[in-house]
């Protein structure tokens, strides 16, 4: 094989690792940031601002998914759905992976140099919550709502790097997002539960047992009465509870391809929280727009 092909089979290890290939993890940490950036800016937040919080998106997503295969690298070829990740195969060494995931955090962390003084002491704190996130599947019970804060921690950086201040709504849109992430990994947790019980890590999905699919529907319960209750607070228009409506109808049809605990209808399930989270975005920028 020539050099050019092997640096192609590298880069595309690299590009899987880093899920490129599956955005839907970019999307789901994308979500809830836009909510508190267009409501911080009252339906107007400066477009530099939204550019680097999407950028970092994609940038802190990448690195923490290459953390997590980082710390699963010798659970995750025991695991149906993750033994041909790139770390698990040995396409690539842990030398190289946390390369990759310091190199991205640092480019991250450039773009976060523009903004205020609070929004880069926040981000050290996001940081960690990203490194710190795998090892919680060791002895966390619901290692998902570690999760929710970790993909929920753009929304205060928001508030403080459009509005230099951190209101009560940010905390209550954190905690709705922290419930979210329970709804959503739980589903995604069901899909691994027998891998996970035979290697020993821990899930929302274990740890319901039983009354998992009764847990992932209070949490979108919880989840969206947080947001009618920040609608409110906020004084928001119809389209806003339009929005809700429509997530909460997307969040009824995720009971029925849950409801049997088959493994391929729980995934769709997961995967279909993309919609979920862009109803409610479309709820709020059309709010402002009228």
């Amino acid at each position: 094989m020539t050099r050019w092909g092997k640096l192609a089979m590298k880069l595309d290890a690299y590009e899987r690792l880093m899920r490129l290939d599956k955005p839907i993890g970019i999307l789901l940490l994308l979500w809830p940031t836009l909510w508190a950036l267009w409501i911080a800016g009252d339906g107007h937040p400066p477009w530099q601002i939204v550019l680097i919080f999407v950028m970092g998106t994609v940038l802190m997503r990448s690195a923490g998914c290459v953390m997590n295969d980082v710390a699963d690298r010798d659970y995750d070829g025991q695991v149906e759905r993750t033994q041909l990740r790139p770390l698990a195969t040995r396409e690539v060494t842990v030398k190289e992976a946390l390369l990759l995931a310091t190199g991205l955090s640092l480019i991250a962390f450039m773009f976060v140099l523009f903004l205020n003084k609070l929004t880069i002491l926040l981000s050290f704190a996001a940081l960690f919550l990203a490194a710190t996130y795998p090892l919680t599947k060791r002895f966390l019970a619901i290692p998902q709502a570690y999760l929710g804060i970790a993909f929920g921690f753009g929304i205060p950086m928001a508030f403080t790097a459009v509005s230099g201040a951190i209101p009560c709504v940010a905390w209550l849109m954190l905690v709705a997002n922290v419930f979210w992430a329970i709804a959503y990994d739980t589903e995604y947790a069901m899909v691994d539960r027998p891998d996970d019980l035979k290697i020993g890590i821990r899930s929302s999905a274990i740890f319901f047992g039983r009354f998992d699919v009764a847990a992932v529907m209070l949490s979108y319960l919880a989840t969206l009465g947080l947001l009618l209750y920040i609608g409110m607070q906020l004084h928001l228009l119809w389209p806003y509870y339009a929005g809700l409506l429509v997530a909460g109808m997307i969040a009824a049809y995720h009971y029925i391809l849950i409801r049997r605990r088959e493994r391929g209808a729980c995934f769709k399930a997961f995967l279909h929280n993309n919609w979920l989270g862009a109803a409610v975005f479309a709820g709020v920028f059309a709010n402002y727009w009228i």
